[in-house]
This record gives C-alpha cells, sequence and structure tokens, in this order.
C-alpha cells in the first residue's frame, strides 16, 4: 500500500475509518494524479461543433422542403392523371365560353354538354395548355389535389352563395325577361 498521509494514519489508529476505506481513498487519489481527465474543450472545438449543429439543422430544413416539393409534385402528377383518365369526350359544335386569367377562352360541347356544364354536373379542368370536360366527382379528386387545375366549376359557386342574396337578386331580375336562345 502507497504510504497513507498523517491525517489517514490518525483516524486508522483512532478506529474512525477501516483499512479497506484508505486504500480505496487512496487509489481514487493516485487515478485523479496520473489518470486522463477528460479535456477540456477549446474554443476552437466549441465553434467546430456549433458549426456542425448548424449544418446539421441546415440540412434537415433542406430535406424537409425537397420532400414538401416532391409531395407537391407528385400531387399535381395524380391529378393530370385523374383529369387524363376521367375526361369527358367532347362533341358538338357549340361555342362554350369561360373566363381564365382574365382571359376568355372556349370549348366546343353539344347542347347535352352545356347543360351539364351550366348545372355543375361537369366542370372544366386545365391540361397543359388544353381544357377537358370533367364529370363533379373526378373533379373533386382533382381538386383535393391541386386546386389550381380546375378553372370552371358552378356547382361549388352556387354553394358559396347565400340563399337571402340569391332570393333578393332572383325577385330584382325576374322583371326581366331573358330571351331562351341567347347565347354569349
Amino acid at each position: 500500500m502507497a504510504k497513507a498521509n498523517p491525517l489517514q494514519e490518525q483516524l486508522l489508529k483512532a478506529g474512525l475509518v477501516k483499512k479497506s476505506k484508505v486504500a480505496e481513498v487512496a487509489r481514487e487519489q493516485q487515478k485523479a494524479r496520473h489518470g486522463k481527465a477528460p479535456p477540456q474543450a477549446t474554443e476552437i472545438q466549441r465553434e467546430a461543433e456549433r458549426v456542425r449543429a448548424e449544418k446539421a439543422e441546415r440540412d434537415r430544413a433542406l430535406a424537409a422542403e425537397q420532400k414538401a416539393r416532391a409531395r407537391t409534385a407528385e400531387l399535381a402528377s395524380q391529378a393530370r392523371q385523374i383529369i387524363q383518365d376521367k375526361k369527358v369526350p367532347r362533341t358538338g359544335e357549340l361555342e362554350y365560353r369561360f373566363t381564365v386569367d382574365g382571359v376568355i377562352r372556349t370549348v366546343l360541347v353539344d347542347e347535352t354538354l352545356r347543360k351539364q356544364l351550366a348545372a355543375g354536373a361537369l366542370v372544366i379542368a386545365r391540361l397543359g395548355d388544353r381544357f377537358e370536360l370533367l364529370p363533379r366527382p373526378a373533379a373533386e379528386k382533382v381538386r383535393e389535389r391541386d386546386a389550381g387545375l380546375i378553372v370552371l366549376d358552378h356547382g361549388q359557386a352556387k354553394d358559396a352563395e347565400t340563399p337571402a342574396e340569391t332570393s333578393e337578386d332572383d325577385a330584382y331580375y325576374a322583371q326581366f325577361k331573358v330571351p331562351d336562345d341567347l347565347m354569349w
């Protein structure tokens, strides 16, 4: 055993501590003197750790942004596919006009399709630079994925009006007769 200091010897003689306890304390002191203490982090190491943490945070934010963009692109692709699969074939020579981004557009339809468009059973959706007719259920699926592709939906506009405004307007405009063959 290493030589104990005078205080430890006095405590041993007085019987206040056991020999095993003195040996354990001596080993701990020896370890503290000769053992490796964890190195103190230098300013450079702390700065490097801070930079690593910032880079990891930027990488996480960038990954989340890329994931969101990929999800948006996937939904837009699904919407385009739904339009392609569910489009209603257009026939006829009647022009149906509607506005998109401040410009009047025209699609050729027959009388049945025109009535369905006016009633809100069909919806007009943009597919690239073309416009396609969709049945309402398919249009709802497209709207869930990318609402910007739906350019005309008369059924949606009717839901937005309040009944009070509609009844007042209807009462006022009832005095004006509209010709049956009027088309714009």
